[in-house]
C-alpha cells in the first residue's frame, strides 16, 4: 500500500480559490424596528416568513406627561443594556398609568429573561402583553422557545394552546421549534405527532421540519427509518440541502454503511446537490477509523477534483488517525503540509500528536510540539497539559512535571482535578508523602472537589504502603463526601487487607461490599482467593477456586493461573499431612 504521506504533498499542492463568509450584522432597535426574521435555530437556510399576526398594527394615540416619558427611556434604556429587572419594574409602573406595552420590546424582555433561566419573569411579561395589547406570533415564539430550552415542553404547549385559542395560527418556525425540543430530548414519537399536528393546521413542513426529525430519527431509530422520511420529504416536493444529506451520511458511516454513504456522496451531484467539505471529512474519518487508506488518498485525490478544499479539519482528521495506527512520524508530515497550506492548526490538531508521541516515550518531541504550538498563538489546553504531566510522571520526572504543575494557573491554564490527580500518585510514588497529602487540600482551597479517582489513588497509595487502617478511614470518608465506593475502590481495599495476612478482615468487607450493593467482579475473588493461599490455607483457597470456577465466576485461564501458584500436588501433600496428624 502506498503512504498516504507520500501522496499528499502533491495532492494538496492544488490551490483552489477560498471564498470567503460574508459577514452580516443585525441592529434592531426596540423601539421602532425588528428584524422580519424570527427564525431563532434555523435562520441560515430560511427564508424570511412573515408572521400570520403580521397585518399593520394600529397606532395608539397617547399622551404622556413628562414623568411617563422620562419613565418610556428609562425602559428602552434599561431594556437595551440588558437590564431586565429594572425594565419589568418600569413596565410595571408604565402599565398601571394605562401605557399600551410595546409588542418589540416585551418579545425582548421575554427573551432576556429566558437566557438568565428567569422564567417567572418572563411569564410575567407575556402575561402583561396579553392583558394590554396583542402579542404576536414572535413574542409566542419566544416564550414557546424559551419553555423548550429549559426542558418545559408541557408549558410549551399549554402557551401554544393558548395562542391558538387568541386566534394566531402556529407558524411553521413555532412548530419547528417544538419539533427540536422534543427530538433534542429523544422524543421522537411526540415530535411526529407535532408534525401531523401542522399538516393539520394546513401549516407546510420545510427542508428544515424534515432534516431536524431525520437527524432523530437515525439517533433513535436507525438510518432506515430514517430513509423513510426522506422519501416522505421528496414526494412532498421539498428538495434536500447538504445539511440534510450530510446527516443521512453521517449515520449511514455511523452504522457501518460507509460504501454506501461514498455512494451517496457519488450520487449527490445528479440529485441537485454538490458534497461539501463536511460531507468528505464524514466520510474520510469512517474511511481511516476502518484502517481503509488507500480509499482516504482516493477521497482525498477527490476533494480536488471537484474543486473542494481540505479544510483544518481534515488535516485534523489524518493526524488523529495516523497516529491512532503508531504512524507518528507521517503524522507530523501531515502537520508539516498543513501548516506550509498557511492552515492554522489547533488543539484538535496537535492533541493526538502529544498523546501518540507521550505513549511511545518520546518526551522531548512531545514537549517541543507543545512549545511551536504556543509559539504560534495556539495556547495547549489543560488535556494537552495533563498528557505531558502524566508521561512525565511515568518516567521518574515527577520534579519536573511538579514544576510545570505550578506554572499552570499562570499560564491560564488552571489545573483541573485530573491533574491534581496525576502529581498526587506521582509525588507519592517518589516518596514524597507529605506533598502528595498536600495537594488535597490544596485542591480544595481552588474550589476543585475531589473526585472518585483522587479518593482511589489516595487509597491505592496508602494501602500500598501498608496504611490499611487510613485507607478504610478513607474508604469511608469517600462515601460520606457523596461518591459510591466502585468494585475498583473495594479491591484496592482488599488487596491492602490481604498483603498484610488480614484475611479474616477482607472477608468482612467482601461481605460490607455486597450488602452495599456493590456487586464482586473476577478480580475480587481472584484477590480473595490469593490472599487465603498466601496466608497458609492453600486447600481453602483452591476449593473456593473449584467452586467459583464450576460456576463460571472465574475463568479457566485464571483458574490455570491459580492451580500454577497453588499446585494441587502441594494442596494434596498438605490434605496428607494434616490426615497423619490426626
Amino acid at each position: 500500500m502506498v503512504s498516504i504521506t507520500s501522496n499528499l504533498s502533491s495532492l494538496f499542492s492544488i490551490h483552489s480559490p477560498q471564498l470567503k463568509p460574508t459577514s452580516h450584522s443585525h441592529h434592531t432597535s426596540i423601539v421602532t424596528c425588528r428584524n422580519p426574521n424570527p427564525n431563532d435555530g434555523y435562520n441560515s437556510r430560511n427564508s424570511p416568513k412573515v408572521g400570520v399576526s403580521a397585518e399593520a398594527r394600529p397606532a395608539h394615540l397617547q399622551s404622556y406627561d413628562f414623568r411617563e416619558t422620562h419613565l418610556m427611556k428609562l425602559l428602552n434604556r434599561s431594556c437595551k443594556a440588558g437590564k431586565f429587572n429594572e425594565s419589568l419594574y418600569f413596565l410595571e409602573c408604565l402599565v398601571n398609568k394605562g401605557y399600551t406595552p410595546d409588542v418589540i420590546l416585551c418579545t425582548k424582555l421575554i427573551k432576556g429573561f429566558f437566557n438568565f433561566k428567569n422564567i417567572e419573569k418572563a411569564s410575567r411579561v407575556m402575561e402583561i402583553l396579553e392583558s394590554h395589547t396583542e402579542p404576536d406570533v414572535f413574542a409566542y415564539n419566544a416564550v414557546i422557545s424559551g419553555f423548550c430550552k429549559v426542558n418545559q415542553i408541557e408549558a410549551a404547549t399549554q402557551v401554544l394552546n393558548r395562542m391558538k385559542a387568541r386566534g394566531f395560527l402556529p407558524d411553521i418556525v413555532t412548530y419547528n421549534i417544538m419539533i427540536g425540543s422534543l427530538c433534542n430530548r429523544r422524543k421522537l414519537g411526540l415530535a411526529l405527532k407535532v408534525l401531523d399536528q401542522l399538516l393539520l393546521d394546513n401549516c407546510m413542513p420545510t427542508v428544515i421540519t424534515y432534516t431536524i426529525l431525520i437527524e432523530a430519527t437515525i439517533v433513535e431509530g436507525g438510518i432506515n427509518e430514517a430513509m423513510k422520511l426522506l422519501e416522505e420529504m421528496l414526494a412532498r416536493g421539498l428538495l434536500p440541502d447538504m445539511y440534510t444529506y450530510n446527516a443521512i451520511i453521517r449515520g449511514m458511516c455511523k452504522e457501518g454503511m460507509v460504501e454506501r454513504a461514498a455512494e451517496l456522496i457519488t450520487s449527490l451531484t445528479s440529485k441537485g446537490c454538490e458534497p461539501d467539505v463536511i460531507s468528505y471529512n464524514i466520510l474520510l474519518r469512517a474511511f481511516l477509523n476502518q484502517g481503509k487508506w488507500d480509499e482516504g488518498e482516493k477521497l482525498v485525490a477527490e476533494m480536488f477534483s471537484r474543486g473542494c478544499e481540505p479544510n483544518k479539519v481534515t488535516y485534523s482528521i489524518l493526524i488523529s488517525s495516523l497516529c491512532r495506527f503508531g504512524r507518528i512520524d507521517e503524522a507530523i508530515s501531515v502537520l508539516k503540509v498543513m501548516i506550509e497550506k498557511e492552515l492554522t492548526p489547533d488543539t484538535y490538531s496537535y492533541d493526538p500528536l502529544i498523546s501518540a508521541l507521550c505513549k511511545e516515550g518520546r518526551l522531548d518531541l512531545a514537549i517541543g510540539i507543545m512549545d511551536y504550538m504556543i509559539s504560534n498563538g495556539c495556547l495547549p489546553d489543560i488535556v494537552n497539559y495533563n498528557t505531558i504531566l502524566a508521561a512525565l510522571c511515568k518516567n521518574g520526572n515527577a520534579n519536573q512535571a511538579l514544576e510545570i504543575f505550578n506554572k499552570l494557573r499562570g499560564m491560564g491554564c488552571p489545573p483541573n482535578v485530573s491533574s491534581y490527580n496525576t502529581m498526587i500518585s506521582a509525588l507519592w510514588s517518589c516518596g514524597d508523602r507529605s506533598r502528595a497529602l498536600g495537594m488535597v487540600p490544596a485542591m480544595i482551597s481552588k474550589g476543585i472537589d475531589p473526585d472518585e479517582i483522587t479518593y482511589n489513588s489516595l487509597i491505592s497509595c496508602l494501602c500500598r504502603d501498608g496504611l490499611v487502617e487510613e485507607a478504610i478511614g478513607l474508604l469511608d470518608d469517600m462515601e460520606q463526601s457523596g461518591f459510591r465506593p466502585t468494585v475498583i475502590s473495594y479491591n484496592i481495599v482488599l488487596l491492602g487487607l490481604c498483603k498484610v495476612r488480614r484475611i479474616d478482615d477482607a472477608i468482612g468487607m467482601f461481605a460490607e461490599m455486597i450488602e452495599k450493593g456493590c456487586r464482586p467482579n473476577e478480580t475480587t475473588y481472584i484477590l480473595l482467593i490469593e490472599g487465603i493461599g498466601f496466608a497458609g490455607w492453600r486447600t481453602e483457597a483452591m476449593e473456593l477456586a473449584n467452586s467459583l470456577f464450576s460456576r463460571d465466576v472465574i475463568s479457566q485461564d485464571s483458574f490455570k493461573r491459580l492451580n500454577k501458584t497453588f499446585p494441587m500436588l502441594d494442596v494434596y501433600k498438605e490434605l496428607s499431612n494434616s490426615e497423619t496428624k490426626k
